[in-house]
């Protein structure tokens, strides 16, 4: 049997505020670093080591990451990151807070703002200086890789190729993985080796800085997906 741990960063101050995040670099809150060091006192007790780590290239989720090495003892441990475990990228919704949204458009375009496979959020231009091709995260990025807003759809695409090009290749030598990124793409990924229906998709929740196991054979087939919290209930 091979594992892989998720996690979803925990807690971030837009989480708090109730905003469209995405991309933008923001920091844990107080609750989000509290989530953070409980997944890692988690972990320990439950005896997980790990070989390898992935991370997204965003703040929240580097920091979630740092706060449970640093509670397993493995602060040292090899980690890469990438951008295509990025959050989706909201476009111009990023940074508007969603009750407001709501108010402006109505409950069911938000509701397919959020979670509908295929429909964009209203995109950026890339004068905006919210446009990722301004951030020197990104420098190496192409032009077609920088997203002006995402649909969970191109979301999934991203995720699935990461997984495809990295993440399982790592798992075939053995790895032990512990990834940290966010709500969507972590949905992404799910979706993947689930082999999920759109619906089953839109329904997926995955909390803040609460550990998922992911068992699989040894064909990388998803055999079984718990809360790590609720392991053996």
């Amino acid at each position: 049997m091979k594992e892989i741990i998720i996690i979803r960063h925990g807690e971030s101050e837009w989480n708090k505020e109730n905003r469209f995040t995405g991309w933008e670099d923001v920091e844990l809150s107080e609750k989000g670093i509290e989530e953070a060091i409980n997944a890692g006192k988690l972990l320990l007790k439950t005896g997980y080591h790990f070989t390898l780590a992935y991370s997204s290239v965003l703040r929240r989720a580097n920091e979630t990451l740092r706060y449970v090495l640093k509670e397993i003892g493995q602060v040292d441990l090899e980690t890469i990151y990438s951008w295509k475990l990025n959050e989706r990228h909201y476009g111009a919704l990023q940074g508007l807070n969603k009750d407001e949204t709501r108010q402006r458009f109505g409950d069911a375009q938000v509701q397919k703002w959020r979670r509908d496979m295929y429909e964009k959020p209203p995109l950026l231009l890339k004068s905006d200086q919210r446009f990722p091709g301004h951030d020197e995260k990104y420098k190496d990025l192409t032009e077609a890789e920088l997203p002006l807003g995402e649909n969970l759809f191109d979301t999934m695409q991203r995720v699935n190729a990461f997984y495809e090009e990295s993440i399982e290749p790592s798992l075939r030598t053995g790895a032990k993985i512990l990834i940290v990124a966010h709500g969507n793409s972590l949905r992404a990924l799910v979706a993947y080796l689930e082999h999920l229906d759109d619906a089953a998709v839109m329904k997926l929740e995955i909390p803040t800085g609460r550990p998922i196991v992911l068992e699989m054979d040894d064909d990388l087939k998803l055999t079984k997906r718990y809360f790590l919290d609720e392991k053996g209930e």
